[in-house]
């Protein structure tokens, strides 16, 4: 395949990581087309951008429209801005589970997922097994390549109101130099360079990509 014929797809383009990726894509010679499925308009004009309106909840009307060669997955939220944990779950697991597999049955070989530190599917935390059983069902499509993404606490510009999040991020960031690669603050551009890079990765299966990972991918060339 031509170094400047991908066409990536993107899921979560209005989300902390998915603006950054949404950026990092049309300015990267690699991609030709980015297609993005939204549930709002990112507000974006360019020519390698291909945008779809799409209600999640209706998989019939956008499965046909999941084509690219990579897909991009950063789709998120949480329980007070879904309203419960069940509203949350079918954004994080089931919304992006549904389009993972779209991508895979249309052709898709590489599938890079915006997973959390910790996700595991025996976690009893609620938010670390969602996201570690969104990885053993994502992983089971048959993708010959996929990145599973293990960043930190998320920094950035957030456009939707995260309280406690933000407290967190003023207490961790004066710690940062001294915090593991997990606890530590990690920029939501280091996580979208660090995604690209892990696309173009040629390793088959599987691959998780720790936080330390991500802060040395994703660091600004």
């Amino acid at each position: 395949m031509d170094e400047a014929t991908r066409t990536a797809i993107l899921v979560g383009a209005t989300g902390l990581v998915g603006r950054e990726l949404l950026t990092q894509l049309l300015s990267d010679p690699r991609f030709s087309v980015v297609t993005v499925l939204t549930r709002r308009t990112c507000g974006v004009t360019h020519p390698k951008l291909v945008e779809h309106l799409v209600d999640f909840d209706r998989p019939d009307d956008w499965r046909a429209r999941v084509t690219g060669d990579v897909l991009f997955s950063a789709l998120g939220t949480t329980s007070k801005a879904a309203g419960s944990r069940e509203a949350q779950y079918r954004v994080d697991y089931t919304y992006q589970l549904e389009v993972a597999r779209a991508a895979r049955g249309n052709g898709a070989s590489t599938y890079v997922l915006v997973s959390s530190a910790g996700a595991s599917a025996k976690s009893a935390i609620f938010y670390s097994r969602m996201k570690g059983e969104l990885e053993r069902d994502t992983a089971a499509l048959g993708f010959p390549r996929a990145r599973f993404l293990h960043p930190g606490p998320l920094d950035g510009d957030r456009q939707e109101e995260r309280t406690g999040e933000r407290w967190a991020l003023r207490v961790l960031r004066p710690l940062a130099p001294i915090l593991p690669a997990t606890a530590r603050p990690i920029d939501a551009g280091i996580v979208a360079r660090a995604g690209i890079a892990a696309a173009f990765d040629p390793t088959p299966g599987v691959v998780r990509c720790s936080a330390r990972d991500l802060f040395r991918a994703g660091a600004p060339k």
